[in-house]
């Protein structure tokens, strides 16, 4: 067998020059290279792996569709083998920024540094060199900027069954119809009948096109139905040697439920158990997710799925690559290249939502998750379970335990299948198991930046446009539905004045555009001019006297650009229900009346009126950002006013599940306010937040901004060591920013201002024990040096003065607090001081507290313990 990573491990990168320099390379030549090069590492080819090698140097096209398992990913390699030898430039496109980025890395272990570059839509890296690694979207939006100029010679395109995807497919059929003289490399192991897409790619391209499907697996399945619980069907998978299992769940809660479940079961040995708690020693399992995580793993038990944080991913990883974990708990995020080697699979249930309603699994979904289990080089055999429903097992016992007896059985109550179940059983699954792979159906769009890019290459528009919509694969009455759309987005841009139409000499009629396109145009946050146009409308203030609500305006803007984080909102606007439920019950109004007004209340969404007017206003001009949807909503600036920790937040809005979901949000956030807002706009107040929002992201999980970093400066040698490490690298010393820790120490003390706003001394109280316990020794128990008591006795003093504590901009404002640094020195500490903002602007009491330097470093966070709030 042979396959891309076990190459790249065996083969010096050296190698490669060798194998391929000298006169010009005949396609015998060529083929016996890379042969021998696999070969050298005491490796092998599968006979596909050999027909596509021999198809691809003879420079047909190639549409490899082989199951999981067959060596898709040293296909991909031959054909760059074959481009750069040839002195071709190759592109290589997957789905999702984290599958380009782990093929980059790969390749440039195989091919050389030099050799390989990234795009994507953050960064650009080595990117003139010959082997490019990008998402399908750059690639389509090159071939629509510049056409058959398009300087590319061959694409290998990954996970091509996105083609079908309803959203995204247009960038996968977008290259197809752009770039005539490319030889196309078209790999998935769930493609179905791909006859007329052969023919189509064969017209377009004048090349043969090879199909290499239909090959059986190396590591066969075997497929069984279980209608014994689930928690029995995993005991017997265990007990006869088919772990590791990977359970296939449809939803976040129920992987979750389901490893808590089967954690009082015995799933690891004592010696798994200790090797496991011995690699994850130095792990720091920092929320509260994080703590259900580690006691689980410590069992052999993993969870994985799109809303966990990057590390908690990556550790269940790989801690299943080394074979600790006998049991994986997810969803079907697995069958998207994630890297989670696994014998079985046990799907518990062959019905899923899919954002619109619940249905059965299509033959191409339920084959890409069944894929996934048998190992190449571990495995003789694979297993695929299915589950059946829990009413049928309740009801196949209840049968059992009858028994014989015909009275029993007639006293038999059979449980009904819940309301809204949607009906599966074993006939389903059998005919699963037997139905090939759906045909692919195209999901062309036409969209205003698709025409602005066309536009933008020159030319004949028309007919480049003409060819665009009538010469794809939709169907006529489809194509005749573009065309309209078409025909309308020139109109809108003909009036905005965005194109002109131009009478040529001869007669005829040219398009060209009226503006300068950036070069990464629709690629890279493309309401970034919006939010630039947008900044002007806001009051920064005068130098003396800055508008305190204008960093966070700033905010606003910019995520009003970004993609909704839809947990985030959901439960916002569950607590925003909630709030105004309790108090309109308080003004007494009706029940009716309340449900009625209840449909109003929202997530918040801070500047909307202005923004949504702005967005029209400026739409006008640039009718292409209707591509795009402006969304107001709050998560970074609700985090900051709040003045929460990461951990806060989540527990606050019951985020345990969707922690992955809000880091993600919140490091897109960070990097959008960084490449959006221009040096001139920065305040001193948003200079913080913005440090402050970095700093966040790096202390619950630097991952993703390490990766955003390591794609702007590629290190291939400290990728593969932390690739290998179980403990991602510790964090920096929260207190070695001085800019964000400020901004921590201020949040902190304004904790307690907006807690003392509402006479809450008990929480108070609450927040300095916790403080006196971080940092303490674990044998002496800690004792707040100011309790609830104290809080009391100090907020009745200062509201027999004041009748209220301010807690608007102008109260949590840089003015409102004093910070003295200089016992830092001997004491390790700093002395701060927050003014309370009293009706009377008297400003004449305060809390007095120290920030404790050395315990803020060992926790990530600000610590803060107060010694007094009295009268300055």
């Amino acid at each position: 067998m042979a396959d891309a990573s076990t190459l790249s491990r065996i083969l010096s990168v050296s190698d490669i020059p060798a194998a391929i320099e000298g006169e010009a390379v005949d396609e015998d030549a060529l083929y016996q290279a890379f042969v021998d090069w696999v070969e050298a590492g005491g490796i092998s080819l599968y006979p596909a792996q050999d027909e596509s090698v021999i198809e691809i140097v003879s420079g047909a096209n190639l549409i490899l569709s082989t199951p999981t398992g067959t060596g898709k990913s040293l296909v991909a390699v031959a054909a760059h083998f074959t481009a750069l030898a040839r002195g071709i430039r190759t592109f290589y496109t997957a789905p999702i920024k984290a599958l380009v980025s782990e093929k980059f890395f790969s390749l440039v272990e195989i091919f050389g540094a030099a050799n390989v570059g990234m795009m994507t839509g953050d960064s650009a890296v080595n990117p003139d060199a010959p082997i490019i690694c990008c998402t399908a979207e750059i690639l389509a939006n090159l071939a629509l900027r510049h056409g058959a100029e398009t300087p590319v010679g061959q694409v290998v395109m990954d996970e091509f069954h996105f083609y079908a995807d309803p959203d995204r497919g247009w960038a996968w059929q977008v290259p197809l119809l752009t770039l005539p003289n490319v030889q196309f490399v078209l790999m998935s192991a769930t493609l179905g009948d791909v006859t007329a897409l052969a023919e189509d790619l064969t017209r377009r391209t004048g090349r043969e096109t090879a199909t290499v499907t239909g090959v059986e697996r190396p590591v066969p399945l075997h497929y069984y139905y279980e209608t014994t619980p689930v928690h029995e069907t995993v005991e017997d998978l265990l007990s006869t040697g088919q772990a590791p299992v990977y359970i296939v769940h449809f939803s976040q809660l129920a992987a979750l439920e389901r490893a808590q479940a089967l954690s009082s079961a015995r799933i690891a040995s004592r010696e798994q158990r200790d090797a496991i708690a011995d690699l994850i020693g130095e792990f720091r399992f920092t929320t509260s997710f994080g703590k259900t995580l580690s006691r689980l793993v410590r069992a052999g038990i993993g969870v994985h799925h799109a809303g966990m944080l990057p590390k908690y991913r990556r550790l269940v990883e790989q801690l299943a690559q080394r074979g600790l974990l006998r049991v994986i708990c997810g969803t079907d995020t697995l069958g998207v290249g994630i890297n989670v080697p696994i014998r079985t699979v046990l799907l518990t249930a062959l019905t899923k939502f899919d954002g619109v309603r619940m249905r059965q699994l299509n033959a191409r979904e339920f084959h890409q998750i069944a894929g996934r289990a048998g190992r190449a080089g571990y495995d003789t055999a694979g297993t695929v379970v299915v589950q059946a429903p829990e009413h049928e097992t309740e009801n196949l016992k209840a049968i059992e335990k009858a028994g014989d007896d015909p009275k029993k059985r007639r006293k038999i109550v059979r449980k009904k299948a819940p309301e809204g179940f949607v009906s599966w059983g074993e006939p389903s699954f059998r005919k699963l198991v037997d139905a090939q792979p759906e045909t692919l159906t195209s999901s062309m769009q036409i969209t205003s930046a698709m025409i602005i890019n066309v536009v933008a290459r020159g030319g004949d528009v028309f007919a480049h446009v003409r060819a665009l919509v009538f010469d794809n694969h939709e169907p006529w009455r489809r194509q005749l539905a573009l065309a309209r759309r078409a025909l309308g987005i020139y109109r809108t841009l003909l009036t905005a004045g965005v194109v002109e139409a131009i009478d040529e000499p001869d007669g005829r009629k040219s398009i060209r555009l009226t503006v300068d396109l950036q070069p990464n145009f629709a690629l890279n946050q493309p309401l970034s001019p919006f939010a630039l146009a947008a900044f002007e409308l806001l009051d920064p203030g005068a130098e003396d006297s800055p508008n305190p609500s204008y960093a966070l305006d700033v905010i606003s803007v910019v995520e009003a650009t970004l993609d909704d984080p839809r947990p985030v909102l959901s439960a916002q606007q569950f607590a925003a229900r909630g709030e105004a439920v309790a108090a309109m019950k308080a003004d007494g109004v009706e029940y009716d009346q309340r449900m009625e007004l209840l449909e109003e209340v929202t997530h918040p969404k801070p500047l909307d009126e202005l923004l949504t007017a702005a967005f029209e206003t400026y739409a006008r001009s640039q009718p292409w950002v209707n591509d795009f949807e402006l969304s107001p909503k709050s998560v970074v600036r609700d985090l900051y006013e709040r003045a929460m920790t990461f951990g806060e937040f989540i527990a606050f809005y019951k985020l345990a599940r969707s922690e992955g979901v809000v880091l993600r949000y919140l490091s897109d956030a960070y990097r959008a306010l960084g490449q959006t807002v221009p040096s001139e706009l920065r305040n001193d107040d948003l200079r913080d937040i913005i440090e402050w929002l970095g700093e966040l992201v790096r202390q619950v999980d630097s991952s993703l901004l390490d990766e955003w970093e390591e794609l702007v400066h590629p290190d291939a040698a400290r990728h593969a060591a932390e690739a290998a490490a179980i403990a991602p690298p510790a964090p920096k010393n929260v207190t070695t920013n001085r800019r964000a820790f400020l901004v921590l120490v201020r949040n902190e003390l304004f904790r307690r201002v907006q807690l003392a706003a509402l006479d809450k001394f008990e929480e108070l109280g609450a927040l300095e024990v916790e403080a006196a316990a971080l940092g303490a020794e674990e044998a002496v128990p800690p004792v707040p040096s100011f309790t609830a008591l104290d809080w009391a006795d100090a907020l009745e003093a200062y509201f027999a003065e004041h009748d209220a504590i301010g807690t608007g901009a102008d109260a949590r404002s840089t003015a409102m607090i004093i910070v003295d640094e200089s016992p830092a020195a001997t004491d390790g500490l700093w002395r701060v001081r927050q003014i309370l903002a009293d009706p009377e602007d008297d400003h004449d009491w305060g809390i007095s507290a120290d920030v404790d330097l050395r315990a803020s470093a060992e926790a990530g966070v600000a610590v803060i313990r107060v010694r007094t709030v009295d009268r300055l």
